[in-house]
């Protein structure tokens, strides 16, 4: 099976995620655009792909729910956000320092705030990945980019 077999091919967001403001609604589209345009997304102990996420909040913890292009059924695990929340408060938080930071800092507080950010983002994307070790093989980039989605399915607008 080619590596290019262990991508994702949809991510797919159910009622249960609730709709949001267009700008909300926009990003959340950015974010998974961004995932399926490059992805490392292997089940482990699936033969290969591509796969469809189909993604869903279910009593605060969020469910992959993973089928093969064709609908098949592959695997469903759940995974608890409690580990993410102060990430992603964090996360939240240091975003709006650094937007209010190209309104009225200098390039090198901009920089540094920008730097923290990543920082944050990349504690998360790692939380993610270890949070799905064992179960669903990405690597560090399909984690970040993953982790921006869990992000903005957060995100009020």
């Amino acid at each position: 099976m080619a590596k290019s077999d262990y991508r994702l091919c949809d991510v797919i967001l159910d009622e249960t995620i609730g709709r949001s403001t267009p700008d909300v609604e926009h990003e959340r589209a950015v974010a998974i655009f961004d995932l399926i345009e490059e992805n490392s997304f292997e089940p482990v102990g699936h033969p290969g792909g591509p796969y469809k996420l189909y993604l869903s909040l279910v009593d605060s913890k969020l469910v992959f729910s993973i089928k093969t292009e064709k609908e098949e059924a592959v695997a469903t695990h759940i995974l608890s956000l409690t580990p993410f929340r102060r990430i992603i408060r964090d996360y939240f938080m240091i975003c709006e320092s650094y937007y209010e930071a190209i309104r009225s800092s200098t390039p090198s507080q901009i920089e540094a705030i920008d730097m923290g950010r990543r920082g944050v983002h990349n504690e998360g994307s790692q939380t993610l990945m270890d949070r799905l070790s064992g179960k669903i093989r990405i690597d560090f980039d399909t984690a970040r980019r993953l982790f921006t989605l869990v992000c903005v399915l957060y995100w009020r607008g």
